[in-house]
C-alpha cells in the first residue's frame, strides 16, 4: 500500500480545519444561552462568566504556548489541542447531566474546551506565516476567513439540528461537533510543518517590548477582540430578547449572517487584499463598525436593528487578521511570541468586551435604570438592557480607529530601531 503524500498543501488545509474547530469553541455554546436561561435559570452574569472562563483559560494556554511552543514543537501543541478541544466538546454534551450541577458542568467543559482554542490560536497563524507566499496579508485573511466559514457552519448546522430534535435535546449537538477535532488531530501528526523564524533569529520578549508602536498593537489587538466577539457572542441573545424574534430567526439573522459576512470580507480581502493597504482597510471597517453598533443601538426599527448587527461581521472582519499582518509587516523577527502576545491581548478583549456587555445589562435589569435613554420607550427592562450594553462596546472600535491614526506616527519615528 503506498503512503499518501502530504504537501504545503495539506498543512495549509488542516490550519483552516483548526480554525474551524475554534469557531466550534467560542460559538457552539452561547447558541445555546436562551436555553440555558430559560431551562436551567442561569442568569445574565452567569451566562456572561461562560464567555470570560472560555477566553480566560484561552489567555492561560496562550501565555504556555508563546513560552514553550517553539520548544516543544507546532506539530505536538496543534495535537494536544484538537485532543482538548474533543474532549471538552465531548463533555459539554455529557458533563451538566453526570455531575448533577449544570452550571459547574458548563464550567469544566469551557475550560477543557478552551485550553485546545489557545493554543490553535497562538500556534495555527505562526503555520500559515511561515508557508511560502507571494501574498503573506492575503494568506493571513484567508485563513482567519475558515472562522467564519466555521461560525456560519455551527449556527446553520446547529439551529438546523435544533429544530429537528428539540432544544431539550441540545446535548446531542456538542457530540457531534467533536468529531471534527477528532479528525483533525491525526491529519496534524501527518502534514509538512516549517518553522517561522530561523532559530536564533527570533526577536527577544524585552527587545519586543522597548518598541512604543508594539504598545499600539496590543491596544488594536484588544479593541479587534471586544468589537469581533461582543457583538458575535450576544447577537442571537440580543435578537431573541432584546428584538423578540424567534430562536430560529435570531439564530439566523444574529450570529449566522454576522459570520458570513464576516467570512466574505475576510475571503475577498483574501484573494484581492495585495491592491489595498492593510492599514487603511482597518481604518474603514474600524469607522464602520461604529456605525453598526450604533444603528443596532439605536434604531426603532426591529429589522434594521437586527440587519446592522448582522452587517457589523463585515466591519470587523480585518480587525484580527489585519492587525497580525500589520505587525508581522512592522516585526519581520516576532516570530511566535509576538503572534503569542498578540493572542493574548486578542483574547482579553474577546473576554472582556461580552463581559462587560452583559455586566452593564446586568446592572440596569437589577436597578431599573437609564429607562428613559433609548428612542423605544416601549421596550421592557431586560429588551432595555442589552441595548445599552452593546451600546457601551462601541467604544472598542472608537478607540482601534483612533490608534490607527497613530500607526503612522509611531512608526516613523521607531521604524529604523523595529528591523
Amino acid at each position: 500500500m503506498i503512503k499518501k503524500k502530504y504537501t504545503y498543501k495539506h498543512t495549509t488545509y488542516a490550519c483552516y480545519l483548526g480554525y474551524v474547530t475554534q469557531a466550534i469553541i467560542n460559538n457552539l455554546a452561547p447558541l445555546f444561552f436562551y436555553i440555558f436561561h430559560v431551562s436551567y435559570g442561569i442568569d445574565y452574569e452567569q451566562l456572561g462568566f461562560l464567555i470570560i472562563a472560555n477566553f480566560v483559560t484561552q489567555i492561560a494556554a496562550d501565555i504556555w504556548a508563546t513560552r514553550y511552543a517553539d520548544r516543544v514543537g507546532y506539530r505536538k501543541c496543534m495535537a494536544a489541542a484538537h485532543f482538548f478541544s474533543f474532549i471538552g466538546l465531548v463533555s459539554l454534551g455529557t458533563l451538566p447531566f453526570l455531575l448533577g450541577n449544570v452550571y459547574a458542568g458548563l464550567i469544566i467543559s469551557v475550560i477543557l474546551y478552551a485550553a485546545g482554542g489557545g493554543l490553535i490560536e497562538v500556534v495555527v497563524s505562526p503555520i500559515v506565516e511561515a508557508l511560502p507566499s507571494d501574498n503573506k496579508a492575503g494568506s493571513m485573511s484567508l485563513l482567519h476567513s475558515f472562522y467564519c466559514w466555521g461560525q456560519m457552519l455551527v449556527v446553520l448546522i446547529s439551529t438546523a439540528l435544533l429544530r429537528v430534535i428539540g432544544s431539550g435535546r441540545w446535548h446531542v449537538i456538542p457530540l457531534v461537533w467533536s468529531l471534527l477535532p477528532l479528525f483533525n488531530l491525526f491529519y496534524f501528526l501527518n502534514v509538512p510543518i516549517l518553522p517561522l523564524v530561523e532559530k536564533g533569529k527570533e526577536i527577544k520578549m524585552r527587545e519586543l517590548f522597548r518598541h512604543p508602536s508594539f504598545y499600539l498593537f496590543i491596544l488594536l489587538m484588544i479593541c479587534a477582540g471586544a468589537s469581533e466577539l461582543t457583538m458575535s457572542q450576544w447577537s442571537s441573545f440580543f435578537a431573541e430578547k432584546g428584538l423578540g424574534v424567534s430562536k430560529l430567526f435570531g439564530d439566523l439573522l444574529g450570529p449566522g449572517l454576522f459570520a458570513l459576512y464576516m467570512a466574505l470580507g475576510r475571503f475577498i480581502y483574501g484573494i484581492w487584499g495585495n491592491r489595498i493597504p492593510i492599514r487603511k482597510a482597518l481604518m474603514v471597517c474600524s469607522a464602520l463598525c461604529v456605525i453598526s453598533y450604533l444603528i443596532t443601538v439605536f434604531s426603532p426599527m426591529p429589522l434594521l436593528s437586527l440587519i446592522s448587527c448582522s452587517f457589523t461581521g463585515i466591519t470587523v472582519s480585518l480587525m484580527w487578521p489585519g492587525t497580525f499582518s500589520l505587525s508581522s509587516a512592522t516585526f519581520p523577527r516576532g516570530g511566535t511570541l509576538m503572534f503569542g502576545i498578540l493572542a493574548i491581548c486578542g483574547d482579553i478583549g474577546c473576554s472582556a468586551g461580552p463581559w462587560i456587555t452583559g455586566m452593564i445589562s446586568g446592572y440596569i435589569v437589577r436597578g431599573n435604570r437609564f429607562m428613559n435613554f433609548l428612542p423605544d420607550k416601549n421596550m421592557d427592562i431586560e429588551q432595555h438592557a442589552i441595548h445599552m450594553g452593546l451600546l457601551v462596546a462601541v467604544a472598542f472600535p472608537l478607540i482601534m480607529l483612533a490608534s490607527l491614526l497613530l500607526y503612522r506616527v509611531f512608526t516613523r519615528k521607531h521604524m529604523n530601531r523595529i528591523k
